[in-house]
């Protein structure tokens, strides 16, 4: 299998109220995080690879029109845990992560890889981001108030 390319995307998923959907990791039990997902290729646009992993994760169709992917422009460079670094290039030690959201209806329909993850929960944000186990993924779904106010002004 070839090596991951380390850098990805990692997708917060709401609703209006402010409800984040978060996935728990087949490989990892009691981890639970957001859509994440390195790029399947160099020049693959990071939009490309968002929509991409949103579906595969989750079932959601980021159609452009009725669910869109914001782009926060925001990117995270943080240090691989060790239990993964094996699927990187020997001496790959960091990953650069660009954030993205997007808004879905509660209701929308979940359908999970089961290969990646085992049961999903909506939670309120805030407990969202006490569950995450990525401190950058808690970051993120702790700006999440700040960047819907920005988006909406």
């Amino acid at each position: 299998m070839p090596h991951k390319i380390p850098e990805s995307v990692l997708v917060v998923i709401h609703t209006s109220a402010m409800e984040v959907l978060l996935i728990e990791r087949a490989d990892r039990p009691g981890f639970w995080q957001s859509v994440t997902g390195s790029l399947d290729a160099h020049d693959e646009p990071l939009l490309q690879t968002a929509t991409r992993e949103l579906f595969e994760e989750t079932g959601i169709v980021a159609d452009g029109q009725h669910i869109r992917l914001h782009d926060w422009q925001l990117s995270n460079v943080y240090e691989i845990y060790p239990v993964w670094r094996h699927r990187y290039a020997p001496g790959v030690t960091h990953n650069t992560e660009h954030v993205f959201s997007v808004c879905v209806p509660r209701e929308i329909p979940i359908v999970l890889s089961p290969r990646e993850h085992t049961q999903y929960a909506w939670l309120p944000w805030l407990e969202a981001a006490d569950r995450c186990f990525s401190s950058s993924n808690a970051e993120a779904v702790l700006q999440l108030p700040k960047i819907l106010q920005r988006a909406s002004a």
